[in-house]
C-alpha cells in the first residue's frame, strides 16, 4: 500500500497487507468454486501488534460478502488452562442454534463423544479417552462443514489456545483433503513449548504452503499512515520519528497517532521529540499511569476484567470488583473512552450479551493483568472462583481461578480441585485433570487424603502417560491413607502402567510383594491372579515350575467367582502357549464363561482386571481352532471400546487381535486393513510399547501370507520390527515372524539365527505351540538343503508337538512341513494328509497353501485349481501367482 492511501474505517490496520489479502482471496475463490474441492489452511504469524486480528477481521468481511458461513474463536493468555475453550467458541454457537435432536442427527454416533467436550451434552460416567474425543471433534467439524458450505473457520491468537483445542486443530488440519472448508489461523512466533508447540508445528506443516510471516511497517508505510491519520502536512522528520519509536509495530503506531491527535501535538519536526513520551504512555508502564489517572474504581474495574478474561460483562466485573451497577457502568465508560476496553465487534446478526466488553488488544489485557499487585491478584482469583461456584457453573469452570490461589492447606479447595479433575476427565481432558490434581497436592491435602489424590492423579494419566502414572501411584502406595480395596486397586493399576511402559519384571514384583502382605482371601487371590497374568505375558521368563504352580492353583477352581474365572483363563492361556492339550485349554476357557458369555465384572471396559486377561481368553480360542469364538470376543472388544470412547491403546489392541483372528481364518484382506488401523492407533500412544509390537508383528505376518514380501519388509523397516524385542509375549511369536521375513527376503543366515533364538526361548519355557510359534517348521524348511538330518528332526519334533496339541491346524501344518522335506510318492502322501487335516481346520489360508502344494506334488490340475480358488478367496496373492505359474507351464500335469 502506498503512503497516499486515503484513510477509511478499519484501513489503518491493513497497510502493507495486499499480499496477505490476495492469498485470502485466492483461497476463498477455490472454496466457493466447488463444494467438492479440497479444504485449505492459511497460517499468519507475526509478533504482537502487527495486525493479525485485523487481517482475520478483513477475511471475515470478504468471506461474508461472498455468502460464506464464518465461525471464529480466539485464544486468551489467561484461559490456556481451560480445556476445549477455543474449539467451544468456534462451534458452540452453531450447535446451540440447533435443536438437541438436530445436533444429535448431524453429529451422529459422535454426539455422545464430542458433545460433552463442546458443552452441549452431559458427559458419560468415567473417563473419556482424549484421542477418541479428538477424533469426535474432527468428525463433528467435518459433518458441519458439509452442511454449512462454504465454511470459513478463523482462529486468532492460536498460541494461547488450550492444549485440547490444539490437538484437535492439528488432527483436523491433516484431514482437509476431502472436506471443503477454509481454515485461517493467526499466531505469534514462539510463545509456547512442549505439546502445544508440536501441535502448532503440525498445523503449519499441514498447510502445504509456507507460513505467511507478517512484517512490521516500512518507514514509507508509517509515513503514509501518519499522514492519513494526522493530515498531509505531517513532515518527513516527524513521520520518521513515528517509525523510529514504534519500530513499525502497527498497533503501537495506531495508538501513538491516537495520542498525538488527543494531545493536539503538531506533526512537525520541532515537536517530534515528544513522541517517545507519548509512546511510553501507550505501553504497559504508561498504561498503569493512565489507569491511576482514571481513579481507583476504574483501576479496580480493569483489574477485575483482566482476572475474568473472556467473556467480560459489566455485571460479572461489578460483582468481582464489589461495586454497584451504576458505578460499574461509569467505570466501563471511562475505560472505553481511554481505549483500554471496547465493545466487541460481532458478525452481522449475532447477538451481543448485555454489557459485554473486551480489551482493545491482548497487549493491553496482558499489561493490565501484570500490573495487579500479586497479593491482590491471588485474592481476586479466589473470589472469582467463589462467584463461579455460587452461580452453579461447576468446579471445572472455577478451576482456572483456583489454580492461581496460593497454597494454604484449604481442605475445601482440595475437594473442589478433585471434583474439577473428575469433570475434566469425563470430557476427555486428562492434562487439565492432572494440572488440577497436581495443584491440589501443593495445597497440600490432609495426610489421610494425600494418598487418594496421588491415586487419582495416577489414574488420570493411565491411558496417556504410563511413566507418569507409575511415579504417582508409587508415591501413593508409600504413604498412609490407602487401604482395603482401593490399595489393591492402586497396586493393580501400578502394575498395569508398568506393563504398558515395558517394565514387566517390575509389574510382576509389584503384585508379588503386595500379595505377600495379605492373609489368604479374595484380595490375596486377586493379586496372585494378576501376578500369574503378568508372568504369562512375560514370555521370556515363564518357566515350567511356574506353569505347575498355576495348574495346581487353577485345578480345583470351578469358576464360581471372577477371581476363579481369571485363574481358569490364565491356566488355559498358559496351556495353549506351551502346546498342551487344546481340548483341555478350551474346556478351561468355557468354564470361565457364564452361559457362553463374559461374566459380569469381566467385561472389556471393566478396569478391575484389565483388557489383558480377555485378550488371553480370545487368543486361546484363536490358536485352538475356535476362531468363531475368538472373532466374536475381539469384535465385542472393538464395539465396547468404541462405545466407551477409548481411542488409545485399548482400541489399538482390539484391532490388532481382531486382525489376528481374521488372519487365522484366512480373511487376509480384512486382517490387513484392521491391523493397519491398529498400527495407526498404536503410533498415537507411542512406539516400542507392547501394543505397538502386536500391531506391527500381525501386519508383517499377514503381508507375508499375502505374498507381498517387499511390502512386509518395508513395514518392518518403517516401524522398527527388529531386535531388541519387548519383554512381553507378542502374538504371533515375534521371532518366528521375523525369522520367516528374513528368509523370504533372502537373508537366509540371519533368518536361521532368528529362528534358532526362538528355539532357545521355547526351551526355556518348557515347550511351545507349533502354530503360535512356528519357528520349528520354518527352521526345518530353511535347513533342508544344508543340514537334512537336523531338518528331519525338527519336522519330526513339530509333528509330535502338533499331535500333543491336537488341533487340525497344528497337525496339518506339521504334515505340510514333512511333505516339503520329502520327494516322490512319500511327499504326495504327506501332502494329501495335510490337506485332509487343513480342510477340517477353520484356517483357510493354510488350507489353500496345502491344496496348492498337494497339486504341485501330485501334478494335479484339479487340486491346483481348487487351491487357486481358495487362495483368491483368501486374498493370498503369492499363492495365486504360484498356482497360475504352475498351471501355465502345464508340464507333467494331469
Amino acid at each position: 500500500m502506498t503512503e497516499g492511501r486515503p484513510p477509511t474505517a478499519g484501513s489503518a490496520s491493513l497497510w502493507e497487507r495486499d499480499a496477505e489479502i490476495a492469498t485470502v482471496v485466492d483461497a476463498l475463490d477455490v472454496l466457493c468454486a466447488d463444494r467438492t474441492s479440497a479444504g485449505s489452511l492459511l497460517v499468519f504469524r507475526g509478533e504482537a501488534g502487527l495486525g493479525k486480528t485485523a487481517l482475520l477481521t478483513e477475511t471475515r468481511r470478504i468471506a461474508e460478502a461472498r455468502n460464506c458461513t464464518v465461525w471464529s474463536a480466539r485464544g486468551a493468555e489467561t484461559l490456556k488452562s481451560v480445556p476445549f475453550n477455543v474449539v467451544r467458541q468456534l462451534l458452540q454457537p452453531a450447535l446451540l442454534a440447533l435443536l438437541p435432536e438436530e445436533a444429535r442427527e448431524y453429529l451422529g454416533d459422535w454426539y455422545d463423544i464430542a458433545g460433552p467436550a463442546l458443552g452441549i451434552a452431559d458427559p458419560q460416567e468415567g473417563s473419556a479417552d482424549p484421542q477418541y474425543v479428538c477424533d469426535g471433534l474432527v468428525a463433528a467439524v467435518r459433518r458441519l462443514a458439509r452442511r454449512e458450505w462454504p465454511l470459513v473457520l478463523l482462529i486468532d491468537d492460536a498460541h494461547w489456545a488450550d492444549q485440547e483445542t490444539l490437538r484437535w486443530l492439528a488432527a483436523f488440519a491433516e484431514r482437509l483433503d476431502d472436506v471443503s472448508v477454509l481454515v485461517v489461523v493467526a499466531r505469534r512466533p514462539g510463545e509456547v513449548g512442549g505439546d502445544s508447540a508440536r501441535h502448532l508445528d503440525a498445523v503449519a506443516a499441514a498447510a502445504g504452503r509456507p507460513v505467511n510471516d507478517l512484517s512490521a511497517l516500512t518507514p514509507d508505510a508509517t509515513a503514509g499512515l501518519t499522514r492519513a491519520a494526522l493530515g498531509r502536512h505531517a513532515d518527513d522528520a516527524f513521520c520518521r520519528e513515528v517509525w523510529a519509536v514504534t519500530g513499525g509495530n502497527l498497533y503501537y503506531t495506531v495508538e501513538l497517532l491516537a495520542k498525538v491527535r488527543d494531545s493536539e501535538l503538531p506533526p512537525v519536526e520541532g515537536r517530534a521529540g515528544e513522541l517517545r513520551a507519548l509512546n511510553r504512555s501507550a505501553r504497559s508502564g504508561g498504561l498503569v499511569d493512565r489507569l491511576t489517572d482514571l481513579g481507583l474504581e476504574a483501576t479496580r474495574f480493569a483489574w477485575a476484567a483482566a482476572i475474568l478474561g473472556a467473556p467480560i460483562t459489566v455485571g460479572m466485573v461489578a460483582r468481582l470488583a464489589t461495586m454497584n451497577d451504576d458505578l460499574a457502568r461509569h467505570c466501563a465508560e471511562l475505560l472505553c473512552n481511554d481505549r483500554i476496553l471496547t465493545k466487541p465487534d460481532r458478525p452481522a446478526g449475532a447477538e451481543r450479551e448485555d454489557g459485554e466488553l473486551e480489551f482493545v488488544h491482548p497487549l493491553v489485557a496482558t499489561a493490565v493483568y501484570t500490573s495487579i499487585p500479586p497479593a491482590v491478584c491471588t485474592a481476586m482469583h479466589g473470589v472469582a472462583a467463589q462467584i463461579i461456584s455460587e452461580l452453579g457453573r461447576g468446579a471445572a469452570e472455577a478451576a482456572r481461578h483456583l489454580l492461581k490461589v496460593h497454597p494454604d492447606g484449604d481442605e475445601e479447595l482440595v475437594e473442589q480441585l478433585r471434583e474439577a479433575a473428575r469433570e475434566h476427565l469425563a470430557v476427555g481432558a486428562p492434562d487439565a485433570a492432572r494440572t488440577c490434581l497436581e495443584r491440589a497436592l501443593a495445597e497440600p491435602p490432609l495426610p489421610e487424603v494425600q494418598a487418594h489424590v496421588l491415586f487419582e492423579l495416577g489414574c488420570a494419566t493411565l491411558l496417556t502417560a504410563p511413566a507418569v502414572t507409575i511415579e504417582h501411584l508409587q508415591l501413593a502406595l508409600a504413604m498412609p491413607g490407602l487401604g482395603g480395596e482401593r490399595r489393591v486397586d492402586a497396586v493393580v493399576r501400578l502394575s498395569q502402567a508398568q506393563l504398558h511402559n515395558d517394565q514387566l519384571e517390575e509389574a510382576v514384583r509389584t503384585v508379588e510383594a503386595e500379595a505377600a502382605r495379605h492373609e489368604p482371601g479374595p484380595a490375596k487371590m486377586r493379586l496372585q491372579a494378576v501376578q500369574f497374568m503378568w508372568e504369562t505375558i512375560h514370555g521370556e521368563t515363564v518357566s515350567p515350575a511356574r506353569s505347575r504352580r498355576l495348574a495346581e492353583l487353577a485345578g480345583t477352581r470351578t469358576g464360581r467367582d471372577n477371581t476363579e474365572r481369571v485363574l481358569l483363563i490364565l491356566r488355559a492361556f498358559d496351556a495353549m502357549t506351551h502346546g498342551e492339550s487344546a481340548e483341555e485349554a478350551v474346556e478351561l476357557c468355557d468354564r470361565a464363561l457364564v452361559n457362553g458369555r463374559l461374566a459380569p465384572g469381566l467385561g472389556w471396559t471393566n478396569q478391575e482386571w484389565g483388557m489383558e486377561l480377555l485378550m488371553m481368553l480370545g487368543n486361546t480360542y484363536a490358536y485352538t481352532d475356535r476362531l468363531d469364538r475368538a472373532e466374536s470376543l475381539f469384535a465385542e472388544a472393538l464395539r465396547a471400546y468404541t462405545s466407551a470412547g477409548w481411542r488409545g491403546g485399548h482400541l489399538s489392541l482390539a484391532n490388532a487381535f481382531l486382525g489376528l483372528a481374521y488372519r487365522r481364518q484366512g480373511r487376509l484382506r480384512d486382517a490387513e486393513s484392521t491391523l493397519r488401523e491398529a498400527l495407526v492407533l498404536a503410533e498415537r500412544v507411542g512406539r516400542r510399547l507392547p501394543l505397538y509390537w502386536s500391531a506391527t508383528c500381525g501386519l508383517v505376518d499377514t503381508l507375508l501370507a499375502r505374498g507381498r514380501v517387499q511390502e512386509a519388509w518395508s513395514v518392518a523397516e518403517q516401524y522398527g520390527f527388529a531386535p531388541p524385542y519387548p519383554s512381553t509375549i507378542v502374538l504371533p511369536d515375534i521371532r518366528s515372524v521375523r525369522g520367516r521375513l528374513l528368509l523370504a527376503v533372502g537373508r537366509v543366515e540371519d533368518g536361521i539365527n532368528e529362528l534358532e533364538a526362538a528355539e532357545k526361548t521355547a526351551a526355556s519355557r518348557g515347550g511351545h505351540n507349533p502354530v503360535l510359534a512356528s519357528w520349528s517348521i520354518d527352521l526345518a524348511k530353511a535347513l533342508a538343503a544344508q543340514d537334512p538330518p537336523r531338518a528331519a528332526q525338527l519336522a519330526s519334533d513339530a509333528r509330535r508337538q502338533a499331535e500333543r496339541f491336537g488341533t487340525d491346524t497344528a497337525i496339518g501344518e506339521a504334515l505340510r512341513c514333512a511333505a516339503a522335506l520329502e520327494t516322490g510318492s512319500r511327499a504326495v502322501q504327506l501332502a494329501a494328509q495335510a490337506v485332509t487335516y487343513l480342510e477340517a481346520s477353520p484356517c483357510q489360508y493354510e488350507h489353500a497353501a496345502a491344496r496348492v502344494e498337494y497339486g504341485i506334488a501330485a501334478r494335479s490340475v484339479t487340486e491346483l485349481n481348487r487351491g487357486l480358488d481358495l487362495a483368491r478367496e483368501c486374498g493370498a496373492e503369492g499363492l495365486v501367482a504360484q498356482a497360475r505359474e504352475v498351471l501355465a507351464t502345464g508340464r507333467g500335469l494331469r
